[in-house]
Formats: C-alpha cells, sequence, structure tokens
C-alpha cells in the first residue's frame, strides 16, 4: 500500500549528502498567469539535481560488505552523479554504465567523483541489460534510478520537505516524470497527509509513457522517445511506481519542446538560474494546466529537477522559448519582385518588433519573404495576414511548422544569377522601431534589394546583412548614402563565405 511509504519517506537518510532546497516564489511567473507560483529548487543540490536523494537512500542502507563489493548504476546523467557522490561519501566502488554517445562532460562530470565509467552502446537500454550483468557477475548491488522502494522514498522526501516549508494551502503540485521515482514519491507522502493537494505528473509530448500507462491501465513500452529533455527520456515507466501513481497521481499532462524551451525563460527571469529541460518540466506543465483550466489565485508548486544544462542547447532554448510563450510568430509572405515592394511591405508591418528577417532574390517575378514578429497574442498573427491579404500579398503562418522553425530559417537564401552589380554589406542597425524604415527610405528607389537577414540576439544593436543592386554609375551616390544613414557598416563583397554559397 502506498501508506507504507510514509515509514520509508519519514525514515529516508538523504541529509548527509543532500540539502533541504528551497521553496522560491517566481514573482514574475506568478504575475503574468495569475496564480502563486512556488519553485522547489532541487537545481540547488550539490549535483545539480534531485537523483542524489534516492541513489543515497538506498545506498547508505545497504550494509558494509555489500558497499564493499560496490555499485553499478546505469545512467547518461543525473543519476550518474547522484551515485558518484554518494560512493565517494560512503567510500565505496561504483561503475556507472553510459552510453558511448554521452557528452564529454557528463563522463567528466562522474569521473570526478571517483566513479568508473563504462561505455557501452547507444541508448540507455545497451547500458542497463549491461550494468545488470556486470552486478550479477561482480557481486554488486545495481541502483536503479527509479523503480526501487528506496529510491523512490529518497525522492519522497521532497514532499516532507514541502509541507513543512508551505503549511499553508496549496492546491497543486507539479512534477517532472521519466521512470516515476520522484513522482511516486512525491505523491506518497502528500496523500498520506493532505489528500486533497492535486499531484500533477508532467511529461513530453514525446515522451509520454506514464501519460499513456495511467490512460490504459498497464505499462506501455515506447518504441522510441524525444530526446530533447534527456533526463525524463523513458519509454517505459517502472513497475513499482506505475502501482503508485494509478493509486495516487491526479493528472498528467503533457507540454512540448517549446513550452519547455518558455519555462527555462521563466525561470532565468525570476532567478536567474538555467534549468535543464527535463529540470523545467513542472514549470511548463503548470503554466499549462492553468490556462487549460482557466484557474486564477491558486497557489502551485512546480519542482525544478535539475540544472545540468549542456552550454550548447542555449542557442536553440533561446529561439524557442518566445515560440513557446507565444510571443514570437513566424511567417511566410510573397511579394513582387520589383524595386519598392519590400518598402511597401515593411510598412505594412507597421510598429510591429521584427525579431528575424530572410530574404532572398529568387525570381524576377516574386520574393518569398522569411519574416519572425514579436506579438502579444496569437489573434495578431490572423489580423496581420488579413492585411497582408487584402494589399494582395499572400501570407502563411508558420509558427507550429517545426521544419520552418528548425530548419529553413537557417536555409533561405543560396545564389541568385539574375542578380547583377550586387553589393553585400553588414550593418548594425539600431534596435529600435523605425530604423529600418529609416534605412529603406534613405535608399535611392532604383536601388533593388536582393538580399536581407536579420535575427534579433537581444542585444542594442541589431546584426544585419543586406544585398543590394548598385549600377556602377551610382557608387558615389551609394557612399553618400552610406554616409548619411550614420549606422556601421561593413563591405562583405569580397567575403569568402559570400563568394562560396551566395555570390554569382
Amino acid at each position: 500500500m502506498a501508506n507504507d511509504y510514509l515509514q520509508r519517506i519519514l525514515t529516508a537518510r538523504v541529509y548527509d549528502v543532500a540539502i533541504e532546497s528551497p521553496l522560491e516564489i517566481a514573482p514574475n511567473l506568478s504575475r503574468r498567469i495569475g496564480n502563486n507560483v512556488l519553485l522547489k529548487r532541487e537545481d540547488m543540490q550539490p549535483v545539480f539535481s534531485f537523483k542524489l536523494r534516492g541513489a543515497y537512500n538506498k545506498m547508505v542502507k545497504l550494509s558494509r560488505a555489500e558497499l564493499d563489493r560496490g555499485v553499478v548504476a546505469a545512467s547518461a546523467g543525473n543519476h550518474a552523479q547522484g551515485v558518484a557522490m554518494s560512493a565517494q561519501a560512503l567510500k565505496c566502488r561504483a561503475i556507472i554504465v553510459m552510453p558511448a554517445t554521452a557528452p564529454r562532460i557528463k563522463v567528466d562530470a562522474v569521473t570526478r567523483r571517483g566513479a568508473e565509467v563504462v561505455l557501452v552502446g547507444d541508448s540507455y537500454s545497451d547500458c542497463y541489460a549491461h550494468a545488470v550483468k556486470l552486478a550479477e557477475e561482480q557481486g554488486m548491488t545495481f541502483v536503479h534510478p527509479y523503480d526501487d522502494p528506496e529510491v523512490i522514498a529518497g525522492q519522497g522526501t521532497i514532499g516532507m520537505e514541502l509541507l513543512m516549508q508551505h503549511p499553508d494551502p496549496l492546491d497543486a503540485i507539479f512534477i517532472p516524470v521519466g521512470g516515476g521515482g520522484l513522482l511516486a514519491g512525491v505523491a506518497a507522502y502528500i496523500k498520506a497527509l493532505r489528500p486533497e493537494v492535486k499531484i500533477i505528473g508532467v511529461e513530453p509530448t514525446d515522451a509520454n509513457a506514464m501519460y499513456l500507462s495511467l490512460k490504459l491501465g498497464n505499462r506501455v513500452n515506447l518504441p522510441q522517445v524525444g530526446i530533447f529533455a534527456d533526463g525524463v527520456a523513458v519509454k517505459q515507466v517502472g513497475e513499482e511506481t506505475f502501482r503508485l501513481c494509478q493509486e495516487l497521481v491526479d493528472d498528467v499532462i503533457l507540454v512540448d519542446t517549446d513550452a519547455m524551451c518558455a519555462a527555462i525563460k521563466d525561470v532565468f527571469e525570476d532567478t536567474r538560474s538555467i534549468l535543464e529541460p527535463a529540470g523545467a518540466l513542472a514549470i511548463a506543465g503548470a503554466k499549462a494546466w492553468a490556462a487549460r483550466e482557466g484557474v486564477q489565485g491558486k497557489t502551485l508548486v512546480a519542482i525544478a529537477s535539475g540544472a545540468n544544462m549542456n552550454f550548447d542547447r542555449l542557442r536553440y532554448v533561446a529561439e524557442q522559448a518566445e515560440m513557446g510563450e507565444q510571443r514570437e510568430a513566424i511567417i511566410a509572405v510573397t511579394i513582387p519582385e520589383q524595386p519598392g515592394s519590400f518598402k511597401a511591405f515593411c510598412e505594412l508591418l507597421g510598429a510591429r518588433n521584427i525579431t528575424e528577417f530572410n530574404y532572398r532574390y529568387s525570381s524576377a517575378e516574386a520574393a518569398h519573404v522569411f519574416v519572425g514578429l514579436s506579438i502579444q497574442n496569437r489573434s495578431e498573427v490572423v489580423d496581420l495576414i488579413e492585411k497582408l491579404a487584402a494589399a494582395g500579398l499572400a501570407a502563411l503562418d508558420l509558427s507550429d511548422n517545426e521544419v520552418a522553425k528548425l530548419h529553413i530559417r537557417h536555409l533561405v537564401g543560396g545564389r541568385a544569377p539574375q542578380v547583377t552589380h550586387e553589393r553585400l554589406l553588414r550593418f548594425e542597425f539600431p534596435e529600435r522601431p523605425g530604423a529600418l524604415m529609416a534605412f529603406l527610405n534613405g535608399m535611392n528607389v532604383g536601388w533593388n534589394i536582393s538580399l536581407f537577414h536579420y535575427r534579433n540576439h537581444g542585444a542594442d544593436y541589431g546584426r544585419v546583412l543586406v544585398g543590394i543592386q548598385v549600377p556602377d554609375s551610382d557608387q558615389a551616390q551609394f557612399a553618400e548614402f552610406l554616409q548619411m544613414i550614420g549606422y556601421p557598416w561593413w563591405d562583405e563583397s569580397s567575403n569568402p563565405a559570400y563568394q562560396l554559397f551566395l555570390g554569382d
């Protein structure tokens, strides 16, 4: 029974290595969604993840003889670091089986704790099978990442802390779900003492094993899972965790990659900390649930479960965050290929903040422009497309088009053999409304813009690449224009990258 876990959690030993993580309000997020949002900051643990709790509670309960034989675990991330640190504290040998594709930064983090790393296969399944075999062959103890009562109880201490830190009414607690250890442990404690509090798991849409299992009444085995939130990329939830979640969990909500990225930004704006995608799942779920239910004034807790973020993911997260918050839209617009049409199109956009602009001459009849815009809500996009249509310009909303967001936006361009007398210039535009129109108004109407690329980078100036067809006879006038406009500029017409991929 779930009540058996109350004693396990109350007697769990985690504080030899773990901290009682803070429970902090997220003021900006709370204000924006109209609910009191509290963050349980498990990203502040010594290994930047809650996984340390369960790993240590499991290992500290082993006998000295078992510890002397050592432990083995299979993990590509946070559980590996939790086991490694626990082994360091308990002075025992630890072997961590990781996929051969594991990033070097994660392998190094484990070895720094004194654990031995064995690289096997390409997936967790390969690692799991090898780790179990190692444990049997060498008489070592296998430390499961989630499907073990002592691991579940260790994670459940988060629920114990929550009720001590916030004795006032709570409406819902949002918990990220991979194998289900954290969800089961927190649910077991909270439901035993405060059954009125809703326990809501949160999973990615492309790694929804718990959602489907609860819906169908048995554990499903997904053929594949998305790995953006690698901390919860589990194909099958645990047997014991599923049993507990069937009994205790009120709901599981699904969120997509854009929503996770937006949640990472939300937490950064409130705390100046950067969560990993799985670490931000619960925050994204709280936002989605509040919007779905239409609730206001409720007290919602979201467990910020980890912050082991790869630095090279940050650019992608920043780009997708605005989409996830529906604060940016992407549209494709077809305009006539004639001098002045580009300026006319920009005038139709009005005072809207442009976040990205991609254009390259493609034919003598029409040009296709890829544009990113800051918006307040989705209805703005509908209104703008209708306005463009009334002016005879066909437009298509690509905001939900994954291929457009991930790939096409970076591939707009190519050679344009028909373009002659092209000058390629790199500018720094002041990042303020009207800077583009000032540039266009200063141009000779006979000069055709043959290429334009801009992407907002959050600085106080915008980096812009422009191709302009300037006849030889107009070069002196063009030099006067560049001096008059006053924006810093560099002539890139001889740049080898331009010559190789864009120039004639």
